[in-house]
């Protein structure tokens, strides 16, 4: 996963510090990969999963959409080179102010799941099209993303009803399968329950037109995941079996299959201890940690491949800890890590598929530990820039 690049960028750079390096090349590799088996399909990135500019730069140039979450992912999509029509204002939890910055910005399509929310954007993007967004159960993914948003699809019919009256374009439903789902049969069910909307709606004269397949497609970290393909295969004969040929325009929101192993991150091993005698697992604490961009590692859901300069030697079980003074800033202990017994204190290490939800996630200096820098490799110009 770590491409030639990232090797020589460290080697070359020597940056200090734990930090981010991601290949644009690889994103570039994901993109089209994307775009040739969802041919009639847009595909919305989701900003959230990396925003560094440089990617957001060449995914606009690709002819890429943008979900975003919030005005400043917005201002930052149009600032890479997005039309407002490329963009989607895809969270359903909204001030009111931010609706009337993202209408006066030119953008003209919003999620909602309540009719609180469509009220708000009939009153500040009046004409807007809006989509609603169903709940799903997330199984099979390892990230799951179920009861926090989308709502029920009795409630689904209510609130589009509700948005058609109040005048805006009810055009659609989402929603998401869950991040990191490797069940090529989780869209099925969500696109039956999304039919039997389109067929309630349809019945009051409100016919809608788009669905949003929503995001779910995973980056390979230590097991192996089915190929773009064969979720596009998957998703297409789950439409077919429930719309027939009268399918609606669709669209996708990858953040993690955009970007996920397009990075890796480079840490250093900063103490190796044991807390007994008797303690069978060693103690490895890095310069990174949950509070440093690898929050996803929280009960352990992500588990990234780890490279050391030291393998292919004996190895015996590893409890993963962070630098912080906070006791939760353990990655992985119920299912400790094999690394080799000839690992030493300064030993560098590749924490790799890192791409996606690590800068974004990182704090602001908690205990003083600078945010994660992002650098970026590849791409026309092959340089390498401090994000």
């Amino acid at each position: 996963m770590t491409t030639q690049r990232i090797i020589d960028f460290l080697a070359n750079e020597r940056p200090d510090g734990p930090c981010l390096v991601v290949d644009l090349d690889v994103v570039r590799r994901n993109f089209q990969h994307l775009a040739e088996a969802f041919p009639a399909t847009g595909i919305y990135y989701a900003v959230k999963a990396n925003p560094a500019p440089e990617i957001l730069a060449l995914l606009a140039s690709l002819g890429c959409c943008f979900d975003t979450a919030s005005v400043a992912e917005i201002e930052m999509a149009l600032a890479a080179g997005a039309t407002p029509d490329r963009i989607s204002y895809g969270n359903t939890i909204k001030k009111e102010r931010d609706i009337a910055r993202a209408h006066a910005l030119g953008v003209g399509l919003y999620a909602v799941d309540c009719v609180e929310e469509v009220e708000k954007i009939a009153r500040q993007a009046p004409g807007a099209r809006v989509f609603c967004r169903i709940l799903t159960d997330g199984e099979g993914a390892e990230w799951p993303l179920s009861r926090k948003f989308g709502c029920h699809t009795d409630m689904a019919v209510d609130v589009l009803e509700c948005a058609h009256r109040l005048g805006l374009n009810a055009c659609g439903l989402s929603f998401h399968v869950g991040s990191q789902q490797c069940d090529l049969m989780a869209w099925d069910k969500a696109v039956g329950d999304a039919k039997k909307v389109f067929v309630a709606l349809g019945d009051k004269n409100i016919n809608l037109s788009m669905l949003n397949l929503g995001g779910g497609f995973p980056t390979r970290y230590i097991k192996d995941v089915p190929a773009t393909m064969a979720y596009a295969e998957a998703i297409q004969a789950a439409m077919t079996r429930h719309f027939g040929n009268r399918l609606p325009a669709t669209i996708i929101e990858p953040g993690r299959g955009m970007v996920g192993d397009a990075g890796v991150i480079k840490t250093e091993v900063v103490l190796i201890s044991r807390k007994s005698a008797e303690d069978e697992a060693r103690w490895v604490y890095l310069d990174i940690g949950k509070f440093g961009g690898l929050a996803e590692t929280m009960d352990e859901a992500i588990r990234y491949p780890i490279r050391t300069p030291r393998d292919g030697g004996e190895t015996a079980p590893c409890v993963i800890a962070g630098p912080t003074c906070d006791s939760a800033d353990v990655m992985y202990e119920k299912t400790p890590y094999a690394l080799p017994l000839s690992l030493q204190i300064g030993d560098e290490l590749l924490i790799e598929a890192t791409g996606a939800y690590t800068s974004t996630y990182a704090s602001v200096a908690f205990n003083g530990f600078v945010p994660l820098p992002t650098y970026i490799v590849g791409g026309e110009s092959d340089a390498a820039l401090a994000a």
